[in-house]
């Protein structure tokens, strides 16, 4: 029986909430690890426990299982006979069962402080370390002959995320929404305190209030040393059961055992030379890092996918000098989890950072853009580690993916990634792959590129496209008409080899020379324009008034005399130029709410 201060009881009979009766729980999103431990924990104590989520998974099957009801999908019909209705922060405010639920929801974080506080409880918190520390202990403290109950987030082989028993609890606190201050625990076990979720924490005085007021509630609190290796968080456990009156001589007889196994994602193999750890704050990955500095041979390949924007951009001046162990470092796409960009928090701003210091760093379009790279370039004797707390651990079972061929013109106005991948570039051959300046149009008097790869792209100049000359296009052996290729602006729906153009005649303002008269002069190392004008206004425009002008990653700036042109220096990467045009990108989207578009082939800035 529990009983929280509230007046949340455990018997059915006598079940409230705020002065309501509640019987029936029902979580939104109870896959996630730590809405499963609760819910089996609620199941335990007597409760009527339902859930649902996106899609089935290990941990769900687990639950139902248990005894607890789980649907696929979310419906405000799952509510409907809910007394209480459980959520995360990280549920969309769009969510059938979020709006449904109304007056009954109640946050995760808040139901588990309570639940902990109504008995007695080791509660564990910190910065790092938490789940690897909590395990620790409720394995050891089980070992020991105590009938232990828990709740952690993680799971670790054959011992899941929750279990139930008469005696302590001992629970994972969680301080990223706040929570952990609601806890008023017999032990506090903090590992460290560290500043991190700047998504909820303003400043680092704030993150270290919420710890503070924990302390003062607890009964005890039991420090845990400095993060180096997951491992020496056993010196924690160990002494929390020593203060339990446990003799040191069991103890230490059951605690090289138990230290052996990680829970998952904590410097995890998942297949030869490959290691994933689900650290994602500099001080965890430093310590992930060196560990797999010891068991490499060969080139220590990181790829690292940040978490949340708001940790990026706090923590943007620490996170390079955390791979300063690693030989190669390949930086993904923040996971966002549930929180809007952030300005200065992007990847591409992480890899600004990471250039400054002289880094061996990459920007990859996608998780699996960075995957395929590791595995195209590894040899024997590399460890390629998997960095981060989002999908970055799932990487190694995508299945390999086969050549693609990629035809292009000239190339001027395409961006080819630096990483290896498994893409060829063919030039295209024949009529098609003549210089453009051959069809004698005179608005595009100047402008580089090949006939095909003006036709693909609907290039243009002063107002005008190429469509307006095309009469029919010849692709992979097939001729098109032009209003069957789909020409919109700077784009096509053109699938394939263009081989040949059919042109018409077309009217204009004045000859190759006048336009030429009025074309600025591109400096060498330009792919051109790099985005294209939205609808009504111009991009070189908004990215002068937001201040793009003479910005500069690695070897690439912006012209200082045309905001919306990168120009690319001898020895700059594909990565810089990736960077440079997502920075560009986001500093106009959040000055002016306006998703510029690139119109260089092959970027991707969303």
């Amino acid at each position: 029986m529990w009983r929280d201060p509230c007046g949340f009881e455990s018997r059915p009979e006598h079940q409230h909430f705020s002065g309501k009766t509640v019987k029936k729980i029902h979580f939104i999103g109870i896959g996630g690890v730590g809405m499963a431990a609760l819910a089996y924990l609620l199941k335990s104590e007597g409760f009527e426990v339902s859930g649902c989520d996106i899609a089935s998974s290990a941990r769900t099957r687990w639950l139902e299982e248990n005894g607890i009801k789980v649907d696929t999908g979310h419906s405000a019909e799952h509510v409907c006979d809910a007394d209480m209705v459980i959520a995360t922060p990280a549920v969309r405010r769009d969510n059938p069962e979020y709006i449904a639920a109304g007056g009954r929801l109640r946050w995760r974080g808040e139901v588990l402080a309570e639940y902990a506080s109504s008995r007695e409880t080791i509660a564990v918190c910190g910065s790092h370390g938490k789940t690897t520390t909590a395990t620790f202990i409720a394995k050891l403290l089980k070992a020991l002959g105590e009938d232990v109950a828990w709740a952690i987030g993680g799971e670790t082989g054959d011992f899941p995320v929750a279990g139930a028993g008469s005696g302590v609890l001992v629970v994972e606190a969680d301080e990223s929404d706040g929570t952990l201050a609601l806890y008023k625990a017999k032990t506090l076990v903090v590992t460290n305190c560290e500043y991190d979720h700047a998504d909820h924490f303003r400043t680092p005085e704030e993150y270290r209030a919420c710890y503070e007021k924990a302390e003062a509630a607890a009964g005890e609190v039991v420090r845990g040393g400095i993060y180096t290796d997951p491992r020496d968080n056993m010196k924690t456990a160990i002494e929390v059961a020593k203060r339990r009156g446990h003799p040191i001589e069991k103890i230490m007889e059951l605690a090289p055992e138990i230290a052996r196994k990680l829970p998952d994602r904590r410097f995890e193999r998942l297949a030869d030379g490959v290691y994933t750890d689900y650290a994602h704050h500099p001080t965890e990955m430093k310590c992930a890092i060196s560990m797999a500095r010891k068991e490499c041979k060969g080139v220590l390949r990181v790829l690292f996918q940040p978490h949340r924007h708001s940790r990026t951009k706090a923590l943007l001046n620490d996170f390079p000098a955390a791979f300063e162990g690693a030989d190669e470092v390949v930086l993904c796409p923040v996971y966002a989890a549930f929180e809007s960009p952030v300005e200065g928090g992007d990847s591409a701003d992480l890899y600004k950072a990471c250039r400054e210091r002289g880094q061996n760093v990459f920007l990859a379009r996608s998780c699996e853009e960075a995957w395929e790279h590791a595995r195209n370039s590894s040899s024997p004797g590399d460890l390629v580690l998997l960095l981060g707390a989002g999908t970055i651990d799932r990487c190694p079972s995508l299945p390999e993916r086969g050549k693609r061929r990629i035809f292009i013109g000239s190339g001027s106005n395409m961006w080819k990634s630096d990483l290896k991948l498994s893409v060829e570039y063919a030039a295209t051959e024949g009529p098609a792959g003549r210089p453009g300046a051959s069809l004698g149009i005179p608005w595009m008097a100047g402008i580089p590129g090949t006939i095909g790869g003006w036709v693909k792209m609907n290039a243009g100049a002063f107002g005008h496209s190429i469509s307006e000359a095309i009469e029919r296009v010849k692709v992979d052996g097939k001729w098109i008409d032009a209003v069957d290729c789909g020409f919109s602006y700077r784009s096509s729906n053109i699938a394939g080899e263009i081989q040949d153009v059919e042109t018409r005649p077309v009217k204009s303002e004045g000859d190759e020379a006048y336009y030429l008269s009025r074309r600025r002069r591109f400096p060498s190392g330009t792919k051109g324009s790099v985005f294209k004008n939205p609808p009504g206004d111009f991009a070189g425009r908004l990215l002068e008034a937001a201040g793009a002008k003479g910005l500069s990653v690695g070897g690439c700036r912006v012209w200082e005399e045309h905001a919306n042109v990168i120009v690319s220096s001898v020895g700059a990467r594909a990565s810089d130029f990736l960077a440079l045009a997502r920075i560009m990108h986001n500093l106009v989207f959040h000055r002016f709410g306006v998703d510029l578009v690139p119109e260089v082939c092959g970027l991707d800035v969303s």
